[in-house]
C-alpha cells in the first residue's frame, strides 16, 4: 500500500502528515486524533479503511512526528481548528469525510461550526466530548463505582492538587475499565500515550478525564450540532468516558445522524471491537 509522509507549516511551525493508499479514488478520509496532546498512533488500524479511499493522518503541533515549539500560547481550540484547515489546504481536500476521536470530535464539531467548510461529505464522531459539563458528570458518575479507598485517593489529590504516583495508579485503573478494556494493551495505544504532551493536555484539558480545569472546560458545542447537517456516524463503546446515554444525545441534537454503540468496549472501541469498527465506517463513507 503506498505511503506519503510530509511535513506542513502551520500556525507555531510545522505539523507531520501521512496519506496512506491510492491518490485519487473517493474522497479521502481524514483522520483528527484525539488528546489533546497525544499523537495519531493509536488509530494506525484505520488504515485499513485505505482498500476505499486515501486514509489521512496527521499529528497535531506539540505532538508526536510533529514540531513541539515552547510556546503554550499555541494551545488554544482557536489555533488547532486553523491548522486543520491549513492541513486541509495543503492537501487539496477538496472534498474529504473527516473522523475525529474523543478530543478530535471537539475540533471536527469547532472546525464545522466556526469555518462552514465546503466539500465535507461525512463526520464520523467516535468517542464525542462535544459538552464538557456532560463528560464531567459522566466520569464523576464512574467515579462512584470504584472503592471508598479509591475515591479517596482522587478527592485528596484534587484538593491538594498534587497528583503523585498513587493518583496516576488509580487513573490507570480506571482507564482499565473506561478508556481500553483490553488485558494487553496494543502497541499502538502504547506509542501514544508514552507521547502524552502533559503541558498541552494540563493547558487545555486539566490532571485527569473527569477534572477539567483547562481552556476547554466551557465547551458546550451539542445544541448546536443542527448546524452542521452533513451525514454524521457517532460511536462509542458500552463501557466509554463518552457513555451511550450522551452520545445518544448528540445523535437527537444533530440532522442526519446515526448513532453505532460497540458492545463490551469503551473509549478506543476501533481497537476493542476493529473488524467491527472498521466495516461499520466503511459502510457509511460508501453510503
Amino acid at each position: 500500500m503506498k505511503n506519503k509522509e510530509g511535513f506542513i507549516d502551520v500556525v507555531g511551525c510545522r505539523v507531520w502528515f501521512k496519506i496512506v493508499g491510492i491518490e485519487n479514488k473517493p474522497p479521502p478520509l481524514l483522520v483528527i486524533h484525539g488528546g489533546p496532546g497525544i499523537s495519531h498512533d493509536y488509530l494506525e488500524p484505520l488504515e485499513e479503511l485505505a482498500i476505499d479511499r486515501s486514509v489521512i493522518f496527521y499529528d497535531q503541533l506539540g505532538n508526536g512526528k510533529s514540531d513541539k515549539p515552547d510556546n503554550p500560547d499555541l494551545w488554544v481550540l482557536e489555533r488547532f481548528v486553523e491548522e486543520l484547515s491549513q492541513v486541509r489546504s495543503y492537501l487539496r481536500l477538496d472534498k474529504v469525510h473527516i473522523l475525529g476521536h474523543s478530543w478530535g470530535t471537539m475540533l471536527a464539531v469547532a472546525y464545522m461550526q466556526d469555518r462552514k467548510p465546503k466539500g465535507v461529505e461525512s463526520l464520523i464522531l467516535s468517542a464525542p466530548c462535544l459538552s464538557v459539563s456532560r463528560w464531567e458528570k459522566d466520569q464523576r458518575s464512574y467515579l462512584k463505582e470504584f472503592s471508598q479507598e479509591f475515591q479517596k485517593i482522587i478527592y485528596e489529590a484534587e484538593s491538594c492538587n498534587y497528583f503523585e504516583e498513587k493518583y496516576q495508579n488509580a487513573m490507570m485503573e480506571y482507564y482499565k475499565l473506561h478508556v481500553c478494556r483490553m488485558k494487553i494493551w496494543p502497541d499502538c495505544l502504547n506509542r501514544s500515550f508514552s507521547q502524552l504532551a502533559m503541558n498541552i493536555y494540563g493547558k487545555m484539558w486539566g490532571p485527569s478525564e473527569f477534572t477539567v480545569t483547562g481552556n476547554l472546560k466551557n465547551f458546550e458545542r451539542a445544541e448546536r450540532l443542527e448546524e452542521i447537517g452533513i451525514p454524521t456516524l457517532f460511536t462509542c463503546g458500552e463501557f466509554d468516558e463518552a457513555t451511550p446515554e450522551t452520545t445518544s444525545y448528540y445523535k437527537s441534537c444533530a440532522k442526519n445522524s446515526v448513532l453505532k454503540i460497540f458492545k463490551g468496549a469503551s473509549h478506543v472501541h476501533h481497537l476493542e471491537n476493529k473488524e467491527e469498527y472498521i466495516n461499520t465506517v466503511r459502510s457509511f463513507v460508501l453510503n
